[in-house]
């Protein structure tokens, strides 16, 4: 008997009504169940990408022409930004947690320069303010060094609760008329970049379902200050990871995991599940850019420079690639055309054709070119790498005998293989998720973006529910294999234009500081 016969006959009643509330099936989850025994398929190397060698970087002369072909555009309302927002605040406070639990801080300087260092926070007033409120004076709690209470004021609900928050809702930025949290920052961003003629501003967050309330509550109460202030109409939407993204947890022996009460464990299928959100969304041309990763006022021109440069470029090459898709629509070109189309292919969006490419037919051209020009386009801004962890830009060999351009994670390569590891710890770039993705087509159609996904591209990790070890399943990550089959282009872009914030201490980065 198979396998999958076998796991059909063990689920229980009680286990397909559980299924089918995640809103999956029984055979998507034997489908998922089979993934784990696969394994995962590494990803072949071919060379990393550098500049000239499939990361562009804009002349001199352009860094004007590219922004105003941007200004253009955003006119007719076809900017969206959209923000990764469901990450929860607790990794951030990881090493203070450790601090609170172990009732004080390791080695003692530790404690000194987190004494020293609070009032350069952001959430400092609030901190000070919660504090008052319960009867307590904060610069006492600083010169007696009460550092373990002022972290329980931080990090639990006696006080901000910060360790329960979403990411989005913690004070990043301080300003003279009022600190600014994540959320905020992105409305701000969102103002001077993809405001149309109508003054509208079109954001979307994905949130995470415990903290949506919050989130909607609290644009609800601020939104009015920032319309105001620059002068715009905010559309701003939310959506959840749908739980039919989940994944299915196993045991060491690929046997579905079930916790204690008996029950299966679905898991979050990781950042790849947003590919749902992102395929609902009515768009046009989406900025995509994780909820940590901004800049204070004073930095935020360089930021907002590349945003245009990024969504220029891409209305750019879109216009040419919409303008050769009509032609072969209407048409069937010579072969002085092809070869022109062939060459923007080559050169301007690093397409490699399989190697019997020049021995097809005219009309078999006619068709190879329309199947790679027809797809969603995304323009990718890369910085220098100087040590972040992470992804980055890399040539990948095909099964065709072709490559082409992929932003990976170290887990997608073998590692096992010497040769492997040296290509990737030659990378020059990192990946700093700053993407701008064109998802309709050259009729203004959207995309149905599951048709461009490398389904071979998930995640396998181990990972432990309350002592017991498992397997967890991530699909293919949002701008690693679920963009695997899209038009990409690699652009480099300042580093300035990088600002994370992972752990509390970024916040003290000169980037993050008044």
């Amino acid at each position: 008997m198979s396998d999958s016969r076998l796991f059909k006959m063990t689920f229980t009643y009680a286990d397909i009504q559980q299924i089918e509330k995640e809103g999956q099936s029984v055979d998507q989850v034997l489908a998922q169940i089979d993934r784990f025994k696969k394994g995962t398929f590494p990803i072949k190397l071919n060379r990393p990408c550098t500049v000239n060698d499939g990361i562009v970087t804009i002349p001199e002369g352009d860094l004007k022409k590219i922004p105003a072909l941007y200004e253009a555009e955003v006119q007719k309302g076809r900017m969206l930004k959209f923000v990764p927002a469901s990450g929860a605040a607790s990794r951030m406070f990881k090493d203070w947690y450790k601090c609170f639990e172990e009732g004080n801080f390791y080695p003692e300087e530790a404690g000194a320069a987190f004494i020293e260092s609070l009032k350069s926070y952001a959430f400092f007033n609030d901190l000070r303010d919660e504090i008052c409120g319960k009867g307590g004076d904060i610069e006492r709690l600083m010169e007696t060094k009460r550092k373990i209470e002022i972290l329980e004021f931080i990090l639990t609900s006696k006080g901000l609760n910060y360790g329960n928050l979403p990411k989005a809702l913690l004070k990043f930025h301080a300003y003279p008329d009022g600190n600014r949290t994540a959320l905020e920052e992105h409305l701000v961003e969102a103002a001077l970049y993809v405001k149309d003629a109508h003054t509208m501003c079109r954001l979307h967050y994905t949130v995470s379902e415990e903290h949506q309330k919050q989130i909607e509550d609290y644009l609800s109460r601020i939104t009015n200050i920032y319309e105001k202030r620059y002068d715009v109409k905010y559309c701003a939407t939310l959506s959840i990871q749908k739980s039919s993204t989940n994944t299915i947890a196993v045991d060491l022996d690929n046997h579905p995991f079930r916790d204690q009460q008996g029950s299966l464990v679905f898991r979050p299928g990781g950042h790849g599940a947003l590919l749902e959100n992102l395929n609902s969304i009515d768009g046009d041309i989406i900025f995509l850019k994780n909820i940590d990763n901004i800049v204070s006022d004073r930095l935020k021109p360089v930021t907002i420079l590349y945003k245009k440069i990024l969504g220029g470029y891409l209305i750019y090459l879109q216009n040419k690639i919409f303008s050769y898709l009509r032609l072969l629509a209407k048409q069937e070109p010579g072969e002085d055309e092809i070869a022109e189309i062939v060459l923007f292919c080559e050169k301007m969006l690093h397409i490699v054709f399989p190697p019997l490419f020049k021995n097809l037919s005219l009309p078999e051209k006619c068709g190879c070119v329309v199947a790679k020009l027809n797809r969603p386009i995304r323009v990718c801004g890369m910085v220098k790498n100087e040590g972040e962890p992470g992804g980055g830009p890399f040539w990948v060999d095909e099964e065709d005998g072709t490559q082409s351009l992929q932003i990976l994670e170290q887990s997608q390569i073998d590692s096992n293989s010497k040769e492997q590891k040296d290509i990737w710890n030659s990378a020059t770039h990192f990946n700093p998720v700053d993407l701008v993705c064109g998802i309709r087509d050259y009729r203004a159609q959207k995309f149905d973006l599951h048709e461009f996904v490398d389904n071979k591209s998930y995640f396998i990790s181990q990972k432990s529910e309350k002592g017991r070890d498992l397997r967890a399943l991530e699909l293919p990550g949002l701008w690693n294999g679920s963009m695997a089959f899209w038009n990409t282009i690699f652009v480099e872009v300042p580093i300035e234009t990088f600002n994370p914030v992972k752990t509390v201490y970024d916040l003290l980065r000169p980037q993050h500081l008044p």
